[in-house]
């Protein structure tokens, strides 16, 4: 049994995870969610949200328990690696699930401007304003770029439950130490379907940060969603490889 502790992105909130981790517990493991500030039901104003007050609260979860499996979607790919930097000693294995992998000195909108990341239709779509900046989407923007794959009552209550985004997240670069994440293993999975994080993005960033194995699934941005027991089977797989590597 494996603890996995599930890193939502951005706009959503620990509610995102809901059918995953009913669906992991099923097949024996421990999983928990949990919102990022400002975000879901935490209520942390704007002007104290950044990507060290994520990674902070991402370490506040995993030093509850012992070292866990942590999972990023989308966003929480580059929380999960700045939280994994801070503490990798609470960290068995990262798991990137359509996520962002940054390098150490990227951001997550670095790594939206490289070439692979064309026709991201977050970027396009989004609406910032405020200072600080807070970014917004729309419902119908939402439903393509997100939800596509999902069925329609499965898209429309998420919709309703999604919240302004602060963007200076989006525009810090990731800090890892050198070694930090070495003893750490990667796993990645892709969706071929995804019109937020391009799948040739996705696969650029597998390849380039040595993810010990890869799942490829046919849906959209949000797998947690639309192919829940897919992505549960994933991660049950690299659970077991991860337990394996470990002896």
């Amino acid at each position: 049994m494996a603890r996995f502790v599930l890193v939502h992105g951005a706009f959503s909130g620990a509610w995102i995870w809901q059918t995953l981790v009913e669906r992991l517990e099923a097949l024996g493991h421990r999983a928990e969610a949990f919102d990022l500030p400002g975000l879901g039901h935490d209520r942390t104003p704007v002007g104290k949200i950044t990507l060290d007050a994520y990674a902070t609260r991402l370490c506040e979860v995993l030093a509850a328990g012992p070292p866990a499996i942590v999972v990023g979607s989308s966003m929480g790919g580059i929380v999960a690696t700045q939280g994994a930097a801070r503490c990798p000693e609470r960290v068995a294995a990262l798991v990137y699930a359509a996520a962002f992998i940054p390098k150490d000195g990227q951001s997550l909108l670095d790594l939206t401007k490289l070439p692979e990341g064309a026709g991201d239709q977050v970027q396009a779509n989004i609406a910032v304003s405020g200072e600080p900046p807070v970014a917004v989407m729309s419902v119908a923007a939402s439903r393509d770029a997100l939800y596509a794959c999902c069925a329609d009552d499965v898209a429309e209550a998420a919709i309703a439950q999604q919240m302004p985004q602060p963007v200076i997240p989006f525009a810090t670069p990731v800090k890892i130490p050198p070694g930090a994440l070495d003893r750490i293993a990667k796993y990645c999975v892709v969706c071929t379907r995804d019109r937020a994080i391009p799948p040739a993005l996705q696969r650029r960033m597998s390849s380039e940060n040595a993810c010990a194995d890869s799942v490829e699934i046919e849906t959209d941005h949000t797998p947690q969603l639309s192919r829940p027991d897919e992505l549960a089977r994933a991660l049950d797989r690299f659970a077991a490889h991860a337990a394996r590597a470990r002896g």
